[in-house]
């Protein structure tokens, strides 16, 4: 009742379309949802995504002898990564998060989103043993990587994880030679995953990973069976033992 409803669903709809509905990395109060301001906030998954995309543009413009649009696509690539560098590391944290551009500083959430970097290879090898060491430290359970230290009762909040972010986690740190801690974290997601099918007969969508072989739950909706990015994942890394 206190805020500007046209924008208070702007937030919500951009926290929707994130993929991250609803988390506290989007919220000033971390235990209300009504404190949303997504739209204010540089997201550092989003912006390692966009520098994979400006990057494959230029290389396939430079595959097609277009030098000058390659150029366009590198520069504005090269200049998004100077950016997160600028924005979205915090030597304080040891670890990317997002940006507030309104309030001119870090959200203050460590989430599963500051692994991207590693992902699309635009840490140094100094963040990316940072990020490593945080990973391993805090967000890792016994049934594998929590989505953010907060327990909110949001879905995309601890003691929940996710697939993609796992398959993300596992291929950015392998990118930087951590690969001892990339196989102890398959090692526990897969093991979750292969638990809840061996005891339920089927996939779901997330897992509650404090403890192998939980469900996940809370957010706006009951937890789905399936699932598409679950079976993928899991399918993946499977067939890495082959």
């Amino acid at each position: 009742p206190n805020r500007e409803s046209d924008r208070l669903f702007l937030h919500l709809r951009a926290g929707a379309e994130s993929g991250w509905d609803f988390s506290s990395r989007w919220f000033e109060d971390v235990n209300d949802i009504r404190t949303i301001h997504t739209a204010d906030i540089i997201p550092v998954d989003l912006n390692s995504l966009l520098y994979l995309l400006e990057e494959t543009i230029a290389e396939t413009y430079r595959l097609l002898r277009q030098p000058l649009l390659a150029s366009k696509f590198q520069g504005a690539a090269d200049r998004r990564v100077r950016g997160m560098q600028e924005y979205c590391w915090s030597d304080d944290e040891g670890f990317f998060v997002d940006y507030n551009f309104h309030h001119r500083k870090h959200t203050g959430r460590l989430t599963m989103a500051g692994v991207f970097p590693l992902y699309a290879k635009i840490a140094t090898t100094k963040q990316a043993a940072a990020v490593a060491k945080r990973l391993e430290e805090d967000f890792l359970k016994e049934g594998g990587l929590v989505a953010t230290l907060e327990e909110t009762g949001q879905q995309w909040d601890a003691p929940n994880g996710w697939a993609p972010l796992h398959w993300v986690a596992i291929e950015g740190l392998r990118n930087y030679g951590f690969n001892q801690l990339a196989d102890t974290i398959k090692s526990h997601w897969v093991n979750n995953n292969l638990k809840v099918f061996s005891e339920k007969g089927k996939m779901v969508e997330k897992y509650d990973v404090m403890k192998h072989g939980q469900l996940g739950g809370g957010g706006e909706y009951p937890l789905q069976d399936g699932f598409g990015w679950t079976n993928g994942v899991l399918a993946a890394l499977l067939n890495e033992r082959d």
